[in-house]
């Protein structure tokens, strides 16, 4: 595997993460002669990280409606020919257990090095060079050249793994829509997403004496809403509810809380009303959201006395208000947190069923650096999967 680097290669895959280290493992399937290249010293180490350190490998419930892009058709043929039971039955063959988690998301039983060790002997036919800077991406007219660490290297066919923009700090960078740019495709607009959501001062006032508080709520940003916790931070709101929905939310526009989505608030008041009229405001609604939560509701909303002091009118106000709280945050936490980058390269260039580039022959675009993002919960993973095995089987074919 980590042998030194030949003049010439069938096929030089750029990033060894997920899509790239799962794309060699069909490329080499008919002996060709395969170079997986990195920057990084260690290979996979967003997979690494991922899950808390357990990989969220897959999810059972991905499909199509499960992604964002300019193209919502784009993904589907990937999706079919390479289902996330195909990568489930993968794992178990090499002895990984998994369990699920809530809404279909499956996590190794053991630590995410294990899916990592899969990827590497999935991918033992090929060359793997880490600690290699990509340098430049040409083309003769006759062939490929990647110039590696200095050193100019030939292939008939490139392609392009390198991920998104995400987590810099591993080692991120945008290397793969300068490549897309310099054979002539069009990108989409590049933006954080899976991301934590910042708001003004007079917001944090309250938000951030919260931080650490949590509870389940329904989250809605331009039509899109999702059910999941919701996390108070110093810096504003997180959570799976708040990175689900950051893909869907743009500057400027408000996003909807609905601090209680599975219990009616207004019924819960007006019962306790009945049984206690003299209960506190502040310890009413403690009976329904965590205490801290409740007495700074109570603040923001104005509330004082107690419960017989207001009625039913006012409960339904009370209610309204905490079932749809419009909150509107100034900006994101960036690509420094974000899980993945929403936008790339765009599909209307590449072909669904081989992600090779219609206008360059031979250049192949997978995984993040795409314009497909999936949502929370391992569904992005499982692109990574699908279209490394829509490009590799292409490839090998085309022997």
């Amino acid at each position: 595997m980590t042998r030194p680097i030949a003049s010439h290669y069938d096929t030089i895959i750029l990033g060894a993460g997920a899509a790239g280290l799962f794309c060699a493992k069909f490329a080499t399937q008919t002996g060709a002669k395969v170079l997986v290249v990195d920057h990084a010293k260690r290979a996979a180490e967003k997979v690494r990280i991922s899950g808390g350190g357990r990989c969220n490998f897959t999810n059972i419930y991905a499909g199509p409606d499960n992604f964002i892009s300019a193209n919502r058709h784009f993904a589907k043929s990937a999706l079919a020919r390479y289902t996330q039971w195909d990568f489930v039955d993968l794992a178990v063959s090499h002895g990984i257990t998994y369990h699920e988690k809530t809404l279909g998301q499956l996590f190794c039983d053991g630590k995410s090095q294990a899916i990592i060790d899969m990827l590497l002997a999935e991918a033992r036919g090929a060359d793997i060079a880490l600690g290699t800077t990509i340098d430049a991406v040409s083309h003769d007219g006759t062939q490929f050249r990647v110039t590696l660490s200095g050193r100019t290297v030939t292939a008939h066919n490139v392609v392009v793994a390198t991920g998104g923009k995400s987590i810099p700090k591993m080692g991120a960078t945008g290397i793969g829509y300068q490549i897309a740019e310099h054979f002539g495709l069009a990108l989409t607009d590049t933006r954080p997403a899976l991301v934590p959501l910042t708001f003004a001062p007079q917001e944090l006032d309250w938000i951030a004496p919260l931080s650490g508080t949590a509870l389940d709520a329904r989250v809605t940003a331009n039509g899109t809403a999702f059910d999941e916790a919701l996390l108070f931070t110093h810096r504003g709101l997180s959570g799976p509810s708040i990175l689900q929905v950051s893909s869907y939310w743009r500057e400027g526009d408000p996003v909807t809380v609905n601090l209680s989505p599975t219990r009616d608030i207004f019924g819960a008041l007006k019962a306790a009303r009945a049984e206690n009229g003299r209960r506190q405001m502040h310890t009413a609604l403690g009976t329904i959201f965590p205490a801290k939560l409740a007495t700074t509701l109570a603040g923001r909303l104005g509330l004082s006395g107690n419960l017989a002091d207001h009625s039913d009118k006012a409960l339904h106000a009370i209610a309204d208000a905490l079932h749809a709280m419009a909150l509107r945050p100034v900006g994101s936490e960036g690509y420094r947190t974000a899980e993945v980058t929403l936008g790339g390269v765009d599909t209307d260039a590449l072909s669904s069923t081989t992600m090779e580039a219609k206008a360059v022959k031979g250049l192949y675009f997978i995984g993040e650096v795409v314009d497909v993002t999936g949502w929370l919960g391992g569904y992005n993973f499982q692109w990574a999967w699908s279209s490394a095995a829509a490009c590799g089987r292409a490839i090998a074919a085309s022997r």
